[in-house]
């Protein structure tokens, strides 16, 4: 359990330097949302 809390963590560390701002996390949930909504449609 504690490695997978531990990779959880450090993936999100990784995701958010990706993205510098909020807004930059932002833009890629909306970029999730959107591929999600594409896929429901076919």
């Amino acid at each position: 359990m504690k490695l997978v809390t531990t990779l959880f963590l450090a993936s999100l560390l990784l995701a958010l330097a990706g993205c510098n701002t909020v807004q930059g996390i932002g833009q890629d949930v909306q970029r999730g949302g959107q591929v999600l909504q594409d896929a429901a449609r076919r």
